[in-house]
Order: C-alpha cells, then sequence, then structure tokens
C-alpha cells in the first residue's frame, strides 16, 4: 500500500459529521500547514516542557490541556522560555489547544516563529483525543477497492460479489425497494479499522450512493427512495458470493460449515448463492441477514438441527435395542 500523505491543512478540512466534527481552527503558524501527519497516536507534552526530551514522541500531534496549558502559562509568566524554545525546535506537525483554551501571545509567537501551526478547539481534551484517534484511524487504514455491491440488510453489512453482468446491482435495487439500504455500487473501499474490522464506503462523494442498471442507466438511489435508503458506510460482516447456477457443483444445504474469506487480513463469513430462474434472491439474501444475526446472539440453526437428528437417531436406536432384547424374551 502506497504511503498515505495527510498534511495538517487536511486535518483541518474534514469534513466530518455531529459526533466527529473535531471544531478545529488554527491560531498561528499557517506556513506549516503543509506538515504532514504521519502518526495515528497523539502526544501529551507535559513532561517535555518540563525538560525531559528522552522519548519525546514530536512527530505526534501535541495535544495540550488544563495541566499543559497552565504550565506553558507558567513558565512564561517566570520568563523561563527554554523549554518552550527547545519544544518547538523539533519538527512538530502541529499543536492543538482543547477546552478553548487560548495559549499565551509568546507561546504564539515562538511558534509562528517556528512555523508550527497551533490549533484550538472547543472540546474537552478527553473527546477531542477520542474523535481524532478515530478519524486518523480511518485515514491511515489499510484500504483495498473491490468491485462489488455494498447494502445493510436489517442491520448487516452484505457485500454482495459476482461476475460482471450476474445481478448484483438488481439484486441491491429490490433490496433497496424492500426498505434496506445501499452503502456502495459497483466499487466498494473496504478498510481495517483497529486489526479486526472491515468499514465499506464508496469510492468517492461523486458516484456515491448512485447506481447502474443495464438498460436503464444511471439512477440516483437518495432521489428515487428518499435519504433512508442510503448510508456512507458500514462494517461488512458477511459476503455473498452470485454465481450461475451450475448443476454438476454440489453446493451447501445444511449450513453447518462456516466458510470465511479474507480481506486485509480479516475473515469474514461468506454465502455461495446459485443464480437460476424461479429463485428469489433478495430474499434469500434477508434470510442470510437475520440467520447471520442470530449467530451473533448464538443460535446456529444448522448446528441444532443436527443436534436434534443426532438426538432422535439415538432415540430410535434405543427402542430398537429395547424391543430387540424383548424379543428375544
Amino acid at each position: 500500500m502506497k504511503d498515505i500523505v495527510f498534511t495538517v491543512l487536511d486535518l483541518l478540512d474534514l469534513d466530518l459529521k455531529e459526533h466527529n466534527e473535531l471544531n478545529l481552527r488554527c491560531l498561528c503558524g499557517r506556513p506549516g500547514l503543509s506538515s504532514p501527519i504521519r502518526e495515528q497516536d497523539l502526544n501529551r507534552p507535559g513532561l517535555t516542557l518540563s525538560g525531559f526530551f528522552d522519548g519525546f514522541q514530536y512527530n505526534r500531534i501535541q495535544v495540550f490541556g488544563n495541566g499543559e496549558t497552565a504550565y506553558v502559562k507558567k513558565m512564561i509568566k517566570e520568563n523561563e522560555l527554554g523549554g518552550i524554545e527547545k519544544f518547538f525546535s523539533y519538527k512538530i506537525p502541529c499543536c492543538a489547544f482543547t477546552n478553548n483554551l487560548m495559549p499565551e501571545q509568546t507561546f504564539l509567537d515562538i511558534a509562528e516563529e517556528a512555523g508550527v501551526p497551533v490549533l484550538i478547539t472547543d472540546l474537552s481534551s478527553s473527546e477531542f483525543s477520542r474523535r481524532l484517534i478515530r478519524a486518523l484511524n480511518s485515514i491511515f487504514a489499510e484500504k483495498q477497492v473491490v468491485h462489488a455491491t455494498l447494502v445493510e440488510v436489517y442491520g448487516i453489512g452484505i457485500l454482495i460479489k459476482g461476475a460482471s453482468g450476474i445481478g448484483k446491482s438488481e439484486t441491491a435495487l429490490e433490496l433497496i425497494e424492500r426498505g434496506h439500504r445501499l452503502i456502495a455500487d459497483d466499487a466498494v473501499e473496504l478498510s481495517c479499522v483497529n486489526g479486526n474490522l472491515i468499514i465499506g464506503r464508496g469510492v468517492n462523494d461523486i458516484a456515491g450512493h448512485h447506481m447502474e442498471i443495464r438498460g436503464l442507466g444511471i439512477i440516483n438511489i437518495s432521489h428515487l427512495f428518499g435519504v433512508g435508503s442510503i448510508r456512507d458506510s458500514k462494517q461488512v460482516q458477511l459476503v455473498v458470493e452470485l454465481e450461475e447456477w451450475d448443476s454438476a457443483k454440489v453446493y451447501d444445504r445444511l449450513g453447518s460449515n462456516t466458510t470465511n474469506v479474507e480481506y486485509l487480513g480479516v475473515g469474514i463469513p461468506v454465502v455461495t448463492l446459485p443464480i437460476k430462474p424461479g429463485r428469489n434472491i433478495p430474499i434469500i439474501i434477508e434470510t442470510a441477514a437475520m440467520n447471520e444475526r442470530l449467530k451473533k446472539l448464538g443460535y446456529y440453526s444448522a448446528k441444532e438441527f443436527n443436534q436434534n437428528v443426532l438426538k432422535w437417531l439415538e432415540g430410535q436406536n434405543a427402542r430398537a435395542a429395547y424391543y430387540d432384547n424383548n424379543k428375544l424374551r
């Protein structure tokens, strides 16, 4: 995967909504807005400002909360600027002050001279850190683009795959008409978050929530079915592979064996559905989604069926043995 170039200016321009907004604005150091951010983690520089620079994580975003801001104010009041000047001698991407805490003008002047952007937000330190780490995790996550359609069915993110022309978009369209939601059609960008979650979204905002139907052309799902029929991203929890019916192939009829497909190092359950006239694929996908939800609750229909069959066979064998013994008497 190629290196991601993400700058402080990109951080300010992030289009995050509602509970993800960072509410950042720049106070000074605008020439340094092109500085790259290369680390997902943050750093609280209180110990560094006191003069202990061993292990200083200077390449991270430096977050100043109540404690760090009060300490900087004390240093400036006592005219002890050596720690601040040495702090800005490192290639710091930017500093972020939380709680709308305005840094001293002396601090801003030193940062301006060093070309380090100083940002401010009205969020608390803990909330800002959570939101920023969540945003950086998404930005720096390993990504992969797949040719598929991603829909949400009964709360389960389902990636519909198959050869070109097999009917992925038409199947998704029927699901949307039945009240489910579209995330992306044709090209889906998958990203690995926290090492064990695969999140899918559209490759870009222009093509997102549009769908190509052969013979009809490009349609806008949100305009036709309303904003309730779309969402921006969703965790991929099930993969449905559509393929032409092959009479020579043996298809799973019990569902007792779970098969996984791997994306970005994470295994996701996969179901293969053969296509032939008379099969209602959208209804089967709805059933697969409900069955997957039951599995997450710890209920496995196929396993329960096998256990019931085994109990029945054991009962039949015991009954047969009982009658055989009576005959011998």
